[in-house]
């Protein structure tokens, strides 16, 4: 055997022994397809031999044994809002709100009305006393279900205004004379009738239409006032809404549809 061939071969042999031997040495290379979305724990449950686990608790697990550490704290976060049972009236009568005497054989409606307008009922009295338009509703109830009173339910309240035409004749209502109609505001031809007033509570929710739904507590007390109201007068006035009587205006807003319904229906805002 020629000498050079034999130093040839063996280099050969002793180059890939050495690459075998380096091959075996060399740590496996782990590659992560996005590293942005890997935390640390995901970086070693990689890294681990199949069939091991890590023994970090994931997120998951720790607010698995916090729950189980503290099991009121999910119920308290998902507590609904305690209903409302009792019924508070803060009275602020207005003489300027008064329009004539309004007994119990004159009354058939109640008028359900939104202020358009977030500020608290004393402020929305307050400013309707001093703007001189001679305007009210009997209650106010606020968007944390407080109610103010601010015309006797004996008496007439400038709330509803002018209405379309023909609907004194639907609603089974008269202009009688009992309203003193000072400080109305004519409409239009389309809307001449004007009787709702003296037949009818007018009741203002603190709300603005399109801003999303009713509170709880708002609703809970409107249910409470219309007991309140029936039982004052001995009988269960027909309940609508103020566009009803006149078209056209926001009073009440799309998202009290359903609500209105089951007034109509239960007198109370769900079934």
């Amino acid at each position: 055997m020629n000498k050079a061939f034999f130093i040839r071969v063996l280099a050969v042999i002793l180059a890939v022994f050495t690459a075998l031997t380096l091959s075996a040495c060399t740590t496996p290379e782990v590659r992560l397809v996005d590293h942005t979305l890997l935390d640390s724990s995901s970086l070693t449950q990689l890294q681990q031999p199949a069939g091991s686990s890590s023994s970090q608790p994931t997120d998951s697990e720790e607010a698995a044994e916090e729950q189980s550490a503290n099991p009121d704290a999910e119920e308290a976060e998902t507590q609904p809002e305690q209903p409302l049972t009792e019924l508070t009236i803060i009275r602020d009568f207005r003489s300027s709100f008064v329009h004539g005497e309004k007994g119990a054989a004159y009354q058939k409606y109640i008028v359900l009305h939104d202020t358009e307008s977030w500020a608290d009922p004393a402020s929305i009295i307050s400013w309707w006393d001093g703007n001189g338009n001679l305007i009210a509703a009997h209650f106010i109830i606020g968007t944390d279900g407080t109610v103010y009173q601010c015309v006797p339910l004996d008496k007439i309240a400038h709330h509803a205004g002018y209405g379309n035409a023909g609907h004194n004749a639907y609603y089974g209502i008269v202009e009688d004379g009992r309203d003193d109609m000072r400080g109305t505001t004519w409409v239009g031809d389309w809307a001449p009738d004007y009787g709702m007033n003296a037949w009818s509570i007018g009741i203002e929710l603190v709300h603005v239409g399109g801003a999303g739904y009713y509170p709880q507590a708002q609703l809970d007390a409107l249910d409470l006032l219309i007991a309140y109201i029936d039982d004052y007068f001995g009988f269960e006035s027909t309940i609508i809404d103020h566009k009803a009587w006149r078209s056209g205006n926001s009073d009440t807003s799309p998202e009290f549809a359903d609500y209105l319904w089951s007034y109509q229906t239960y007198r109370r805002h769900a079934p």
